[in-house]
Protein backbone atom coordinates (compact mmCIF):
# COMPACT_ATOMS: atom_id res chain seq x y z
CA UNK A 1 0.00 0.00 0.00
CA UNK A 2 1.04 3.50 -0.56
CA UNK A 3 -0.01 6.26 1.83
CA UNK A 4 0.72 10.39 0.36
CA UNK A 5 1.68 12.50 2.56
CA UNK A 6 -0.76 14.79 1.69
CA UNK A 7 -3.71 15.05 -0.97
CA UNK A 8 -5.43 18.68 -1.07
CA UNK A 9 -9.63 18.89 -1.09
CA UNK A 10 -9.86 20.50 -4.26
CA UNK A 11 -13.39 19.77 -5.71
CA UNK A 12 -15.29 20.41 -8.76
CA UNK A 13 -16.64 23.68 -7.74
CA UNK A 14 -12.87 24.82 -6.95
CA UNK A 15 -11.82 24.22 -10.38
CA UNK A 16 -14.82 25.56 -12.39
CA UNK A 17 -14.64 28.74 -10.44
CA UNK A 18 -10.63 28.85 -11.77
CA UNK A 19 -11.56 27.92 -15.28
CA UNK A 20 -14.13 30.31 -15.11
CA UNK A 21 -11.33 33.09 -14.09
CA UNK A 22 -9.31 31.71 -16.56
CA UNK A 23 -11.89 32.03 -19.14
CA UNK A 24 -11.93 35.34 -18.20
CA UNK A 25 -10.88 39.05 -19.11
CA UNK A 26 -9.13 39.80 -15.64
CA UNK A 27 -6.49 37.22 -14.43
CA UNK A 28 -4.71 39.73 -11.49
CA UNK A 29 -6.54 41.35 -8.18
CA UNK A 30 -9.98 41.58 -8.83
CA UNK A 31 -12.96 41.22 -7.73
CA UNK A 32 -12.85 37.14 -7.50
CA UNK A 33 -9.93 38.00 -4.47
CA UNK A 34 -12.35 40.39 -2.91
CA UNK A 35 -15.21 37.74 -3.36
CA UNK A 36 -12.71 35.75 -1.11
CA UNK A 37 -11.68 38.36 1.34
CA UNK A 38 -15.39 39.48 2.73
CA UNK A 39 -15.73 35.44 3.23
CA UNK A 40 -12.20 34.96 5.07
CA UNK A 41 -12.58 38.25 7.21
CA UNK A 42 -16.89 37.08 7.86
CA UNK A 43 -15.75 33.49 8.81
CA UNK A 44 -12.81 35.11 11.07
CA UNK A 45 -15.03 37.92 12.59
CA UNK A 46 -12.31 40.33 11.52
CA UNK A 47 -13.54 44.15 10.21
CA UNK A 48 -10.71 43.37 6.73
CA UNK A 49 -8.71 40.84 5.31
CA UNK A 50 -5.90 41.31 2.59
CA UNK A 51 -4.88 38.03 0.35
CA UNK A 52 -1.35 37.83 -0.41
CA UNK A 53 1.02 36.09 -2.41
CA UNK A 54 2.36 33.53 0.91
CA UNK A 55 2.17 33.73 4.99
CA UNK A 56 5.85 34.43 4.80
CA UNK A 57 4.94 37.92 2.51
CA UNK A 58 1.63 38.44 4.84
CA UNK A 59 4.53 37.94 7.79
CA UNK A 60 6.17 40.77 6.74
CA UNK A 61 3.98 43.61 5.89
CA UNK A 62 2.96 43.64 8.99
CA UNK A 63 6.18 44.25 10.44
CA UNK A 64 6.98 46.60 7.66
CA UNK A 65 3.75 48.62 8.37
CA UNK A 66 4.30 48.28 12.19
CA UNK A 67 7.84 50.14 10.82
CA UNK A 68 10.10 47.27 12.44
CA UNK A 69 13.79 47.72 11.00
CA UNK A 70 17.06 47.93 11.71
CA UNK A 71 17.52 47.64 15.85
CA UNK A 72 14.24 46.03 16.65
CA UNK A 73 13.60 42.88 18.31
CA UNK A 74 10.54 40.85 17.80
CA UNK A 75 9.59 37.90 20.40
CA UNK A 76 8.78 34.45 18.73
CA UNK A 77 9.04 30.99 18.94
CA UNK A 78 12.16 28.37 17.24
CA UNK A 79 9.71 25.85 17.00
CA UNK A 80 8.25 27.29 13.64
CA UNK A 81 8.97 26.77 9.83
CA UNK A 82 11.90 29.09 9.21
CA UNK A 83 9.68 31.78 7.49
CA UNK A 84 8.33 33.26 10.71
CA UNK A 85 12.01 34.03 11.96
CA UNK A 86 13.07 34.51 8.36
CA UNK A 87 10.44 37.97 7.75
CA UNK A 88 11.77 39.15 11.47
CA UNK A 89 15.20 39.02 9.30
CA UNK A 90 13.96 40.59 6.30
CA UNK A 91 13.06 43.65 8.07
CA UNK A 92 17.10 43.68 9.68
CA UNK A 93 15.07 43.33 12.94
CA UNK A 94 16.50 40.48 15.57
CA UNK A 95 14.20 37.10 16.20
CA UNK A 96 14.23 36.80 20.33
CA UNK A 97 13.64 33.13 20.98
CA UNK A 98 11.82 32.26 23.50
CA UNK A 99 11.47 28.31 24.70
CA UNK A 100 8.05 26.15 24.11
CA UNK A 101 5.67 24.42 26.23
CA UNK A 102 6.89 20.78 26.53
CA UNK A 103 3.37 19.87 26.41
CA UNK A 104 1.62 21.46 23.07
CA UNK A 105 5.04 22.99 21.41
CA UNK A 106 3.65 26.55 21.79
CA UNK A 107 5.54 29.31 23.09
CA UNK A 108 5.76 29.28 26.53
CA UNK A 109 4.01 32.57 27.58
CA UNK A 110 5.96 32.10 31.10
CA UNK A 111 9.07 32.89 29.75
CA UNK A 112 8.15 35.67 26.97
CA UNK A 113 8.26 38.59 29.78
CA UNK A 114 12.01 38.00 30.60
CA UNK A 115 12.77 38.21 26.82
CA UNK A 116 11.68 41.50 26.57
CA UNK A 117 14.06 45.03 26.31
CA UNK A 118 13.64 48.66 25.25
CA UNK A 119 14.17 47.17 21.77
CA UNK A 120 11.23 44.92 21.35
CA UNK A 121 8.77 45.69 19.37
CA UNK A 122 6.20 42.99 19.12
CA UNK A 123 5.51 39.65 19.99
CA UNK A 124 4.97 36.85 16.95
CA UNK A 125 3.29 33.99 18.30
CA UNK A 126 2.79 30.64 16.20
CA UNK A 127 0.00 28.42 16.65
CA UNK A 128 1.52 24.89 16.02
CA UNK A 129 0.07 22.01 14.45
CA UNK A 130 -3.62 23.92 14.66
CA UNK A 131 -3.86 24.66 18.42
CA UNK A 132 -3.97 28.39 19.44
CA UNK A 133 -1.45 29.65 21.91
CA UNK A 134 -2.81 31.69 24.84
CA UNK A 135 -3.82 34.67 23.15
CA UNK A 136 -5.40 36.30 26.60
CA UNK A 137 -2.29 35.87 28.26
CA UNK A 138 0.14 37.12 25.71
CA UNK A 139 -2.75 40.08 25.15
CA UNK A 140 -2.02 41.19 28.94
CA UNK A 141 1.77 40.79 28.60
CA UNK A 142 1.55 42.97 25.25
CA UNK A 143 -0.52 46.08 26.59
CA UNK A 144 1.39 46.08 29.99
CA UNK A 145 4.74 46.64 27.85
CA UNK A 146 3.05 48.69 24.88
CA UNK A 147 3.80 45.85 22.31
CA UNK A 148 1.92 44.83 19.00
CA UNK A 149 1.27 41.13 18.38
CA UNK A 150 1.14 39.23 14.99
CA UNK A 151 -0.24 35.87 15.02
CA UNK A 152 0.68 33.30 12.31
CA UNK A 153 -1.61 31.22 11.61
CA UNK A 154 -0.22 29.13 8.70
CA UNK A 155 -1.92 26.25 10.78
CA UNK A 156 -4.49 27.63 12.06
CA UNK A 157 -7.32 29.09 10.34
CA UNK A 158 -10.37 27.20 11.90
CA UNK A 159 -8.62 27.29 15.59
CA UNK A 160 -9.86 28.73 18.84
CA UNK A 161 -9.14 29.15 21.99
CA UNK A 162 -10.79 30.36 25.29
CA UNK A 163 -13.38 31.59 22.18
CA UNK A 164 -11.29 33.60 21.13
CA UNK A 165 -10.54 33.41 17.11
CA UNK A 166 -7.34 34.20 15.63
CA UNK A 167 -7.10 38.38 15.08
CA UNK A 168 -9.41 39.04 17.66
CA UNK A 169 -6.89 40.12 20.45
CA UNK A 170 -4.05 40.56 17.76
CA UNK A 171 -3.04 43.58 15.55
CA UNK A 172 -2.90 40.71 12.83
CA UNK A 173 -3.47 37.66 12.09
CA UNK A 174 -1.53 35.64 9.05
CA UNK A 175 -2.69 32.55 7.14
CA UNK A 176 -0.98 30.22 4.50
CA UNK A 177 -2.68 28.31 1.34
CA UNK A 178 0.43 26.69 0.51
CA UNK A 179 0.15 23.24 -0.99
CA UNK A 180 -0.74 21.08 2.20
CA UNK A 181 -2.71 23.44 3.90
CA UNK A 182 -5.74 22.41 5.39
CA UNK A 183 -7.42 25.20 2.42
CA UNK A 184 -5.13 25.71 -0.63
CA UNK A 185 -4.26 27.57 -3.43
CA UNK A 186 -0.67 25.86 -4.11
CA UNK A 187 0.82 29.08 -2.98
CA UNK A 188 -1.08 32.37 -1.20
CA UNK A 189 -1.51 34.00 2.00
CA UNK A 190 -3.73 36.70 3.66
CA UNK A 191 -3.83 38.75 6.70
CA UNK A 192 -6.67 39.94 8.92
CA UNK A 193 -6.87 42.88 10.79
CA UNK A 194 -9.44 45.65 12.59
CA UNK A 195 -7.65 48.53 12.37
CA UNK A 196 -8.73 50.82 9.22
CA UNK A 197 -5.26 52.67 9.10
CA UNK A 198 -3.27 49.48 8.87
CA UNK A 199 -5.37 47.55 6.46
CA UNK A 200 -5.22 50.91 4.01
CA UNK A 201 -1.39 50.82 4.24
CA UNK A 202 -1.56 46.88 3.63
CA UNK A 203 -3.58 47.23 0.49
CA UNK A 204 -1.13 49.70 -1.12
CA UNK A 205 1.84 48.13 0.51
CA UNK A 206 0.68 44.80 -1.45
CA UNK A 207 0.93 46.85 -4.57
CA UNK A 208 4.38 48.79 -4.64
CA UNK A 209 2.60 50.93 -2.56
CA UNK A 210 0.58 52.61 -5.13
CA UNK A 211 -2.97 53.97 -4.63
CA UNK A 212 -5.08 52.27 -7.40
CA UNK A 213 -4.97 49.27 -8.40
CA UNK A 214 -5.30 47.54 -11.93
CA UNK A 215 -8.94 46.59 -11.23
CA UNK A 216 -9.44 50.53 -10.03
CA UNK A 217 -7.75 51.59 -13.31
CA UNK A 218 -9.57 49.66 -15.51
CA UNK A 219 -12.91 48.53 -14.52
CA UNK A 220 -13.95 51.90 -14.54
CA UNK A 221 -12.97 54.97 -16.33
CA UNK A 222 -9.45 55.63 -16.53
CA UNK A 223 -7.72 56.98 -12.89
CA UNK A 224 -4.49 57.75 -12.75
CA UNK A 225 -2.69 55.59 -9.87
CA UNK A 226 0.60 57.10 -7.88
CA UNK A 227 3.40 55.80 -5.80
CA UNK A 228 2.79 56.87 -2.31
CA UNK A 229 5.17 55.06 -0.38
CA UNK A 230 7.72 51.82 -1.33
CA UNK A 231 5.80 48.89 -1.55
CA UNK A 232 6.15 45.58 -2.51
CA UNK A 233 4.71 42.94 -5.03
CA UNK A 234 2.68 40.89 -2.76
CA UNK A 235 -0.84 40.32 -4.31
CA UNK A 236 -3.05 37.67 -4.39
CA UNK A 237 -4.42 37.32 -7.91
CA UNK A 238 -7.94 36.25 -9.04
CA UNK A 239 -7.13 32.47 -10.07
CA UNK A 240 -5.45 31.90 -6.33
CA UNK A 241 -8.70 33.10 -5.06
CA UNK A 242 -11.08 31.25 -7.37
CA UNK A 243 -9.46 27.95 -5.78
CA UNK A 244 -10.05 29.45 -2.23
CA UNK A 245 -13.32 30.48 -2.65
CA UNK A 246 -15.83 27.79 -2.09
CA UNK A 247 -12.86 25.94 -0.02
CA UNK A 248 -13.41 28.43 2.65
CA UNK A 249 -17.50 27.25 2.94
CA UNK A 250 -16.30 23.91 3.44
CA UNK A 251 -13.78 24.68 5.82
CA UNK A 252 -15.90 23.20 8.90
CA UNK A 253 -16.87 20.38 7.02
CA UNK A 254 -13.37 19.34 6.37
CA UNK A 255 -12.00 19.84 9.64
CA UNK A 256 -14.54 17.67 11.11
CA UNK A 257 -13.29 14.37 8.87
CA UNK A 258 -9.77 15.42 9.98
CA UNK A 259 -11.15 15.25 13.32
CA UNK A 260 -12.20 12.24 12.88
CA UNK A 261 -8.61 10.82 11.56
CA UNK A 262 -7.42 12.46 14.75
CA UNK A 263 -9.63 10.43 17.11
CA UNK A 264 -8.63 6.83 14.76
CA UNK A 265 -5.06 7.71 15.22
CA UNK A 266 -5.27 8.64 18.89
CA UNK A 267 -6.86 5.48 19.44
CA UNK A 268 -4.54 3.28 17.76
CA UNK A 269 -1.53 4.89 19.63
CA UNK A 270 -3.08 5.33 22.93
CA UNK A 271 -1.44 2.14 24.47
CA UNK A 272 2.12 2.62 22.69
CA UNK A 273 4.54 3.96 25.57
CA UNK A 274 6.72 4.78 23.32
CA UNK A 275 5.82 7.60 21.57
CA UNK A 276 3.63 11.10 22.46
CA UNK A 277 1.44 13.27 20.69
CA UNK A 278 1.28 17.07 21.79
CA UNK A 279 -1.58 17.95 24.21
CA UNK A 280 -4.76 19.23 23.06
CA UNK A 281 -6.20 21.35 25.80
CA UNK A 282 -9.99 21.20 26.75
CA UNK A 283 -10.40 25.10 26.17
CA UNK A 284 -8.97 24.91 22.42
CA UNK A 285 -10.85 23.96 19.22
CA UNK A 286 -8.14 22.82 17.46
CA UNK A 287 -6.89 23.67 13.62
CA UNK A 288 -6.02 19.78 12.86
CA UNK A 289 -3.81 21.07 10.29
CA UNK A 290 -1.09 18.06 11.19
CA UNK A 291 -0.67 15.11 13.04
CA UNK A 292 2.31 14.45 14.35
CA UNK A 293 4.19 11.90 17.09
CA UNK A 294 6.68 12.46 18.91
CA UNK A 295 9.56 9.41 19.66
CA UNK A 296 12.74 8.73 21.15
CA UNK A 297 15.42 10.87 18.80
CA UNK A 298 17.83 8.59 18.45
CA UNK A 299 15.54 6.62 16.65
CA UNK A 300 13.16 8.87 14.80
CA UNK A 301 15.26 9.22 11.45
CA UNK A 302 15.29 5.23 11.38
CA UNK A 303 11.59 5.20 12.05
CA UNK A 304 10.96 7.92 9.19
CA UNK A 305 13.23 5.86 6.86
CA UNK A 306 11.40 2.82 7.79
CA UNK A 307 7.76 4.02 7.08
CA UNK A 308 8.71 5.45 3.70
CA UNK A 309 10.23 1.85 2.82
CA UNK A 310 6.56 0.79 3.16
CA UNK A 311 5.62 3.54 1.22
CA UNK A 312 4.00 6.01 3.66
CA UNK A 313 4.51 9.85 3.66
CA UNK A 314 6.16 11.64 6.58
CA UNK A 315 7.72 14.44 7.08
CA UNK A 316 9.12 16.68 10.01
CA UNK A 317 7.49 19.38 11.71
CA UNK A 318 9.71 21.35 12.75
CA UNK A 319 13.75 21.40 12.89
CA UNK A 320 14.19 24.51 15.28
CA UNK A 321 15.14 27.42 13.73
CA UNK A 322 18.11 28.54 16.24
CA UNK A 323 19.75 25.53 15.23
CA UNK A 324 20.42 26.21 11.14
CA UNK A 325 23.79 27.10 9.36
CA UNK A 326 22.20 30.85 9.09
CA UNK A 327 21.07 31.20 12.57
CA UNK A 328 24.02 29.62 14.11
CA UNK A 329 26.24 31.94 12.43
CA UNK A 330 24.88 35.41 12.64
CA UNK A 331 24.04 35.22 16.17
CA UNK A 332 25.72 31.80 17.86
CA UNK A 333 22.98 29.95 19.01
CA UNK A 334 24.07 26.15 19.93
CA UNK A 335 22.61 22.89 21.31
CA UNK A 336 21.00 23.73 24.51
CA UNK A 337 19.61 27.31 24.26
CA UNK A 338 16.11 26.29 23.64
CA UNK A 339 16.17 22.57 25.33
CA UNK A 340 12.13 21.67 24.94
CA UNK A 341 12.08 23.33 21.49
CA UNK A 342 14.75 21.32 20.40
CA UNK A 343 13.66 18.47 22.26
CA UNK A 344 10.62 18.23 20.47
CA UNK A 345 12.53 19.15 17.08
CA UNK A 346 14.69 15.85 17.20
CA UNK A 347 11.46 13.74 18.20
CA UNK A 348 9.10 15.13 15.57
CA UNK A 349 7.60 12.97 12.61
CA UNK A 350 4.40 14.12 11.04
CA UNK A 351 1.98 11.64 9.89
CA UNK A 352 -0.13 11.89 6.48
CA UNK A 353 -2.88 13.54 7.98
CA UNK A 354 -6.33 14.92 5.18
CA UNK A 355 -10.03 13.99 5.05
CA UNK A 356 -9.25 11.96 1.63
CA UNK A 357 -7.43 9.16 3.88
CA UNK A 358 -9.46 5.70 3.96
CA UNK A 359 -9.85 3.99 6.89
CA UNK A 360 -7.36 0.95 5.49
CA UNK A 361 -4.50 3.61 5.03
CA UNK A 362 -5.14 5.05 8.28
CA UNK A 363 -5.15 1.50 9.83
CA UNK A 364 -2.22 0.93 7.82
CA UNK A 365 -0.11 3.95 9.05
CA UNK A 366 -0.92 3.23 12.61
CA UNK A 367 0.15 -0.94 12.31
CA UNK A 368 3.26 0.32 10.45
CA UNK A 369 4.17 3.32 13.63
CA UNK A 370 3.49 0.67 16.10
CA UNK A 371 5.82 -2.31 14.64
CA UNK A 372 8.83 0.64 14.24
CA UNK A 373 7.88 2.39 17.46
CA UNK A 374 8.35 -0.02 19.91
Amino acid sequence: MKVEFYKHNLEEDDKKECLSVLNSLFLTTGETVKTFENKLAGYLGAKYAIGVTSCTDALFLCLKCLNVGAGDEIITTPLSFIATANSVEYCGARPVFVDVEKETGNINVNLIEAAITSKTKAILVVHLYGQMCDMKAIKKIADKHNLKIIEDCAHCIEGERDGIKPGQLSDFACFSFYATKNITCGEGGAIVCNNEEYYSWLMKARLHGMSKNAADRYNKMYQHYDMEFLGYKSNMNNISAALLVHQIDRVEELLAKKEIVSKKYDAGFKNNNKLKTPQVLNNSKHARHLYTIWVDKEKRDDIMHSLQELHIGVAVNFRVIHLMKYYREKYGFKEGDFEQAEKIGAATITLPFYPKLLDEEIEYVISSVNKFVS
